[in-house]
């Protein structure tokens, strides 16, 4: 076998060992139950347990890093990572950006699952809410209604106004995930640019509907609003894809 053939399975191998490695690293952290903000054993005690190279284990240490595993913290050490979707977020947006060069799909499936999460829990939310969370529902509600009436576009209101919608939840992964979308959302905004078609007053009186059948506990009907609202959401990427 030349070497030019045993290239591709050498490198395989290395990968292989690469990713068995970092599942080792991750077993080690849960045996011995650390937690976000806890410090990682040093370079040195890592090796000795993994039985591995300083430069292979450093190479799978900034893998995991890359991922919102492991911090490193030069002059400090390694830490378990505390929560965050940073690394989500680059590789959703990325993927999302890509889609809408070819006719949007992956763009579409993110705003499924949105729509998904919010339909399918928006009655659970709608169980727990208190007077003063609904209340705050509604004032983002009115700035959403304030710059569509001068014409303004409204993405951060309407962010504020959806995440207050679920914080009777207390999921803190769920308004992580809801953040994630956002952030997705506005670059894909970012990036159609414009202009389509769409009416700012209409997407007002849509989101005036959700918080009318919030506040009257019509659950259903809630969940038919929160449908349509994602339903245009998918319009303007389609008319900035076909």
């Amino acid at each position: 076998m030349t070497a030019s053939k045993m290239t591709p399975v050498a490198r395989f191998s290395a990968q292989a060992r690469l990713r068995a490695l970092q599942t080792d690293i991750l077993e080690l952290i849960l045996e011995r139950d650390l937690m976000p903000g806890d410090p990682l054993p040093t370079e040195s005690e890592l090796t000795a347990a993994l039985g591995v190279g300083r430069n292979t284990l450093r190479e799978s240490l900034k893998a995991l890093q890359a991922v919102g595993v492991i911090e490193i913290r030069h002059g400090f050490g390694m830490f378990v990572a505390e929560s965050n979707f940073e690394a989500l977020t680059d590789g959703l947006m990325f993927r999302a950006r890509l889609s809408l060069r070819h006719h949007g799909e992956e763009a579409m499936q993110l705003v499924d699952v949105r729509q998904a999460l919010e339909s399918g829990l928006i009655g659970a939310a709608m169980d727990k809410i208190t007077p003063e969370q609904l209340a705050a529902v509604e004032e983002s509600l009115q700035r959403i209604e304030t710059a569509a009436a001068a014409g303004e576009p409204f993405i951060e209101a309407d962010a504020e106004f959806h995440r207050r919608l679920f914080e009777p939840l207390n999921n803190a992964l769920l308004i992580s995930l809801m953040d994630v979308f956002w952030k997705v959302y506005r670059r894909i905004h970012l990036e159609v640019g414009g202009p389509y078609d769409v009416n700012l007053g209409d997407f007002a009186t849509l989101h005036r509907e959700i918080y009318e059948a919030v506040a009257s506990a019509d659950k259903a009907r809630a969940a038919e609003r929160l449908s349509w609202h994602f339903d245009e959401i998918r319009n303007i990427i389609a008319q900035t894809t076909s």
